[in-house]
């Protein structure tokens, strides 16, 4: 070894370069390794090479290493680089754990980059193989970070898969792609179109996890809506319900109309009927019609609205509900910061049920209501889903120049808007040696229309209201609620031209004129 530091200056400062090479093999060596995911023969040597020439530079430097570290500065240089090597290694072993389990936190406010609760419980629930086909040759990074999300619920039983429909051209004629961007959801042996993407279309959680809840369904559910008597339209007009039943069809729901005067009685395939604020009242024998449809055991969906006689008096009565014909008005100040009057309560708080589960202190909105009275019955269970503060009642006279609660005439809160309601029903089972059999009626009343109408249907919850309840109505209640489309909200900062100059003269003058006088302070007292 001695030899080696005994040859001329100019062998030395070749054999410093080339001690150089021992860290750069074990570098490319050991990313060689872990990038390749296999130590094959190249890393292997690279490593051993490299070792080498370092524990050679090591072994000549013997010497010279016993006397620096005799000395003072070299002691603390060596702290240094000690605490610096223990820093690099454990940032290393973060950002192993990181990529070896990695954890992610949406810190948005409306939890844009988090699955809904809804999702997350349709998913973790899939018991068969369910594949997403993407057939595109390039797809927008944010769609394939959705996938991932979706395949980290449950890695077992469901996955995707980007095709190129120009290679793969077999996979693309056996679902029938007709476009590049097109999307399909595969379970056993149906097949779903998602969505069309389009070049660069971004896919939407909405749209899958319908799909996902019509490809699991065995047959579809049949909506009826009551028509004939002035009931909100289900076309596309200001105050129809044609967004709530587009809705409806999104998630693999049949909507049809229903006219019971011409047919008579509730159709057999009916999962459910919905009365959305009939103008006119019911014809009696209609009426009869109904209360026969719940003892099938049926689900019934009735939508009204103040001081509208629908003729459904007796039917809320066999249920032990009333509805009351005043106003309900909301005296908490609330609606004010949203532009909206007393007369539209605003809900954040909800009873504990299937319906509003996952609502926490979201908003809904229901403007001109009346109040669901209940009284109670031994074999019904009413459950109010939607009920207003204690600073709200219900106004006797509405067109009075100052709203004031009068206890002589006016009704004090909370009030009840919504109420789920269920009754046991025995009935005859002739494919079983049973003699009868129970099951369940399920009524839904709200003393409120507009909020499912066209102009209010996407405000705040008030489509998830009306989704669930007609979920929970058609018994889907322990599957997926609908979900709604996350959207970033504007937190755009409007200033009055008086605050923007007075903001201009802080940052460019005030500020910094403080700065130099501060600094001139302190000059002139250390002078």
């Amino acid at each position: 070894m001695n030899k080696i530091l005994d040859l001329p200056i100019f062998s030395r400062k070749s054999l410093k370069l080339l001690y150089w090479l021992g860290p750069f093999f074990t570098v490319a060596g050991l990313v060689s390794g872990f990038i390749g995911g296999a130590w094959s023969f190249f890393p292997i040597v690279f490593l051993i090479v490299g070792i080498t020439i370092i524990i050679i530079r090591v072994a000549t430097l013997g010497g010279l290493i016993q006397t620096l570290l005799q000395m003072r500065s070299t002691q603390s240089q060596t702290n240094a680089l000690v605490a610096t090597l223990s820093v690099l290694i454990i940032l290393g072993l973060i950002n192993f754990l990181v990529g070896r389990y990695p954890l992610q936190i949406d810190l948005t406010e409306t939890q844009l980059f988090t699955l809904s609760p809804q999702t997350q419980q349709l998913v973790q629930n899939l018991t068969q193989p369910m594949k997403v086909w993407v057939f595109s040759a390039q797809t927008h990074p944010t769609n394939q970070e959705l996938l991932n999300r979706y395949r980290r619920l449950n890695e077992t039983h469901f996955s995707y898969s980007l095709v190129d429909p120009r290679i793969e051209i077999g996979a693309a004629e056996r679902f029938g792609v007709t476009s590049a961007g097109d999307v399909y959801l595969e379970y056993q042996e149906k097949q779903q179109l998602v969505q069309s993407l389009g070049r660069d279309g971004i896919l939407s959680e909405v749209q899958l996890t319908n799909a996902i809840e019509k490809i699991l369904r065995d047959r579809p559910p049949k909506v009826y809506f009551l028509q004939g008597h002035g009931e909100r339209p289900l076309e596309f007009v200001e105050f129809g319900l044609s967004q709530a039943v587009e809705a409806l069809t999104q998630q693999g729901y049949i909507v049809e109309s229903l006219n019971l005067a011409t047919q008579g009685n509730i159709p057999n395939d009916a999962t459910l009927v919905v009365i959305a604020s009939p103008e006119r009242r019911l014809f009696q024998a209609e009426v009869t019609a109904l209360k026969a449809y719940l003892q099938r055991p049926g689900s019934l969906m009735i939508l009204l609205d103040p001081n509208r006689e629908a003729g459904l008096g007796d039917l809320l009565s066999d249920w032990g509900l009333e509805l009351d014909n005043r106003v309900i008005i909301d005296a908490s100040g609330a609606g004010s910061f949203v532009s909206l009057g007393p007369a539209t309560p605003i809900i954040t708080n909800y009873e504990p049920h299937p319906i509003t589960l996952d609502f926490r202190q979201g908003i809904s909105l229901y403007p001109f209501s009346a109040p669901i009275l209940i009284n109670e019955q031994e074999d019904i269970e009413a459950t109010p889903i939607i009920q207003t503060s204690v600073e709200s009642w219900a106004e006797q006279d509405i067109q009075a120049d100052t709203l004031e609660f009068n206890p002589e005439t006016d009704l004090e809160g909370p009030l009840n808007i919504g109420v789920a309601l269920t009754r046991p029903v025995a009935q005859n089972d002739p494919d079983s040696d049973e003699e009868e059999r129970t099951s369940e009626a399920r009524l839904v009343v709200f003393g409120n229309s507009t909020f499912a109408t066209n102009s209010w249907f996407n405000e705040q919850l008030n489509g998830d209201v009306f989704i669930n309840s007609i979920k929970w109505l058609a018994n889907e209640d322990d599957q997926i609620l609908s979900i709604r489309p996350r959207e970033l909200a504007n937190r755009r900062l409007l200033l009055e031209p008086s605050q923007q100059v007075f903001i201009t003269w802080l940052a460019i003058v005030i500020v910094p004129l403080g700065g130099f006088i501060g600094a001139g302070v302190i000059w002139w007292v250390r002078r």
